[in-house]
């Protein structure tokens, strides 16, 4: 009732009687009575239990904490994007409730909070997409995804990602618990949730390495022969690089020739994953016999070698292509197919597609590098000791070999072309030594570096062995083929 009540305003004014003032005293009581009275009753009707205001704060405090944040341990920053500001007056915090945990769910000692069940996808990435655009696509957390990438690691492994590859995630609704990438074939990155942070460390795969031997003898070509004794492709083309120092692939091979190997198969869980290096290798042209070790040096320099420790890498290589067919060798009496007389033939021609790849057969300086009459496109190479490679015919030029630029053995210097006097597509190549041309086919290379004195014994007891094998398999190879 306001204060303007007629009531209220005679209490006021004094113009009561007495027996009014007494009516009114008893009535005024009886109304204060029933409004202090009557809100009394009503909460001690529903008033809970003590105990059930401390669990509703409880719970209410838990679910206000719900995400404690990840922070990286690498880095070590807060995450800040839900603190109150300096000025938001300080609550205290429950003891958070202890819930049952249901059979396989994980509880989070940080936070007290009950984990669900986690849940396990492979995230295939796709032409354009970004590890942003996978975990939205895959309501992942974002947040997360920053926290994962503050990491070193991370940034270095996770940062480029290519169609195909492939995330393997472990996750508790859109939190992420761990993220797992295969790097290649020996390691993985491994991200894991650790309490209130993440880590990431590089995970070493079981490799099992299995050598595997195999043997057999020519009678067409190297390919073909390689096919038959069950090499994969990998292990026939390097089978005729560590041996194309001594051995011209495409002039000297002979039926009969017989070849053995030993190499690696890389196995993981059981399952053959890929063909590793040629261990051992032996090669028998023409009846004479070569053998190669692979050896690795304490300084990690890699390299084949014969048994007594020569290098089986020669300071030239035989053949300045990896795919041809000779049309013309070396012949001081040849006849000249566009000029139709006779003329000396100075080098080897080496027919091939046009834009086959032209290797430098050795260091040395490009002294000159242009059109050279009916060589036509033409490069020649100065390898010091008085040697010196010409490269005609050309397509075109390699950017890498410049005029007064050094190359290394090996290096694109150029393509097959038919520029100046030419039928076709091929190359033709001289070797010269003290200005008199040699023949490329059958001139003695110098020698490569041989072994290390230091390193001479160790590698003899590692080649022991691997001789041993090829020993053993030489004689099954003689079995099959009647000793031929």
């Amino acid at each position: 009732m306001g204060s303007n009540g007629p009531l209220m305003r005679d209490f006021k004014e004094g113009k009561n009687t007495p027996e009014e003032r007494n009516v009114f005293s008893v009535g005024r009581y009886r109304w204060l009575i029933g409004g202090i009275a009557l809100p009394l009753i009503a909460v001690a009707i529903f008033l809970p239990d003590n105990d059930e205001p401390a669990i509703e704060a409880e719970t209410e405090v838990v679910a206000e904490v719900k995400d404690p944040g990840i922070i990286s341990k690498e880095i070590s920053l807060p995450d800040t994007t839900n603190s109150a500001p300096d000025s938001a007056p300080l609550m205290p915090v429950a003891k958070p409730v202890s819930t049952p945990t249901a059979t396989g769910a994980k509880t989070n000692p940080a936070s007290g909070q009950i984990n669900d069940y986690q849940s396990h996808i492979t995230l295939t990435v796709r032409s354009g997409d970004t590890l942003d655009k996978l975990f939205r696509r895959n309501n992942l957390s974002i947040q997360d995804l920053h926290r994962i990438m503050s990491l070193k690691l991370s940034k270095q492994h996770l940062r480029m990602i290519r169609p195909g590859d492939e995330l393997k995630v472990a996750h508790q609704d859109d939190h992420v618990t761990s993220v797992r990438r295969e790097i290649d074939l020996w390691k993985n990155i491994v991200i894991s949730e650790d309490g209130d942070s993440y880590t990431a460390e590089i995970v070493e795969n079981a490799i099992d390495t299995r050598l595997v031997e195999a043997s057999g003898q020519i009678d067409s070509i190297l390919w073909n022969a390689g096919v038959d004794a069950g090499l994969p492709p990998g292990i026939i083309m390097e089978l005729s690089g560590v041996f194309s120092w001594d051995i011209d692939f495409a002039l000297d091979i002979r039926r009969g020739d017989q070849f053995v190997v030993v190499y690696e198969e890389l196995w993981r869980d059981g399952k053959k994953e890929q063909t590793g290096e040629i261990i051992a290798a032996e090669f028998v042209n023409r009846g004479k016999s070569f053998q190669a070790i692979r050896y690795e040096d304490p300084n990690g320099r890699v390299n084949y070698y014969s048994p007594d420790g020569k290098n089986m890498r020669k300071a030239f290589l035989r053949v300045p292509l990896d795919v041809f067919r000779v049309s013309s060798r070396f012949n001081p009496n040849r006849r000249h197919p566009v000029l139709n007389t006779i003329r000396a033939h100075k080098g080897v021609d080496y027919a091939a597609p046009r834009g086959t790849p032209i290797k430098a057969t050795g260091d040395g300086k490009v002294t000159f590098k242009g059109v050279k009459g009916g060589y036509g496109n033409t490069i020649i190479l100065s390898h010091g000791d008085n040697i010196s490679t010409l490269y005609a015919h050309m397509d075109k030029f390699s950017r890498a070999a410049k005029r007064g630029g050094r190359v290394k053995q090996g290096n694109i210097i150029g393509y097959v072309g038919s520029s100046g006097l030419a039928t076709g597509p091929h190359l033709h190549y001289e070797y010269r030594k003290d200005g008199v041309h040699r023949n490329p086919s059958t001139v003695k290379l110098p020698a490569g570096q041989p072994i290390n004195s230091n390193y001479l014994a160790d590698f003899q007891r590692t080649a022991a062995p691997l001789l041993e094998r090829l020993n053993n398999q030489r004689q099954v190879l003689a079995s099959n083929f009647g000793g031929q």
